[in-house]
């Protein structure tokens, strides 16, 4: 059974995106790793050859920045680096340059991965998620967080990445995948207030026009803590390839639950509600067709 690991980056020191942490926390399940580099002036290609693995293959491409409906260019840059991936291998395994898989899941990854291999019905694994929020010490845990997506996928032709590279579809349609009882740790939103009123500036850069921006992002906007609904203390460890960037934290912040759902409306409450009581999320986007878990 062969694994190839994909992913792209741009400019990832400037927007502090720790996708050395993310790539080496599955390159041990890995046989080659394909990382497109987009055009940056920050040192990142330095930074993925500073990784030194004879399995990573770098391809350098050039972002085109005119993608800007829905965040596309994320969703190109993803398709170059499946496209890269060798005839044989029997799956590519994606990961973004703010999210990283805990060595606890290896070894039940690489059993789903074996037990799946065979099985025509599914062609891809489902992650659950544990989106950080703020620091290192909460997660947020709310209907604002999406639950799930697709980060293994079996080496099918007309596989491509879906809207802003959120997720993947088969041709036209939802991938047939299981449900695993494995994590993605997301880190894109693990900074402290300067560092989050960045990433949401570039962020909405590949999203947005101009005329959005100078209505929605002046230069006077800095980000919002409150729109978290409802944040839960990680009593948990992280990924080891995470701990150096942990230990070097240098910020320190404490959220009030409390204050955080009375910013709930009504609505919200009630839907949260349901799904505490019985697991459903009442209207849930699922960008995929779970057949198995």
């Amino acid at each position: 059974m062969k694994v190839s690991g994909f992913t792209f980056i741009r400019n990832a020191v400037r927007n502090d995106y720790p996708i050395v942490e993310a790539i080496t926390s599955i390159l041990p399940l890995c046989d080659e790793f394909i990382v497109v580099v987009g055009n940056s002036d920050d040192g990142t290609r330095g930074l993925i050859e500073g990784i030194n693995s004879p399995a990573i293959k770098i391809i350098d491409s050039v972002w085109d920045e005119s993608l800007k409906e829905g965040g596309k260019v994320f969703a190109a840059e993803t398709d170059k680096a499946f496209a890269a991936i060798s005839a044989d291998a029997d799956w590519c395994f994606y990961i973004q340059g703010d999210e990283a898989v805990h060595e606890k899941y290896h070894p039940l990854i690489k059993k789903e991965m074996h037990e799946a291999l065979n099985k025509s019905n599914i062609e891809g694994l489902l992650f659950k998620y544990l989106h950080f929020y703020g620091s290192y010490d909460y997660y947020g845990h709310s209907r604002r967080w999406y639950r799930r997506e697709i980060r293994l996928l079996k080496n099918i032709k007309g596989v491509h990445s879906y809207r802003d590279a959120q997720g993947f579809r088969l041709d036209d349609r939802k991938i047939n995948v299981k449900l695993i009882d494995a994590y993605i740790y997301h880190y894109g939103w693990a900074k402290p207030p300067q560092g989050l009123t960045h990433k949401v500036r570039n962020f909405n850069k590949f999203y947005h026009d101009e005329t959005w921006f100078a209505e929605h992002l002046p230069e006077t906007y800095e980000f919002d803590y409150g729109n978290a609904d409802r944040l839960i203390r990680f009593t948990g460890t992280h990924p080891a390839t995470m701990q150096k960037r942990i230990t070097a934290t240098n910020w320190n912040i404490d959220f009030d639950s409390k204050k955080l759902r009375a910013g709930m409306d009504f609505r919200r409450k009630a839907l949260q509600k349901i799904e505490d009581l019985t697991g459903w999320r009442v209207g849930e986007y699922r960008n995929y067709k779970i057949v198995e878990r």
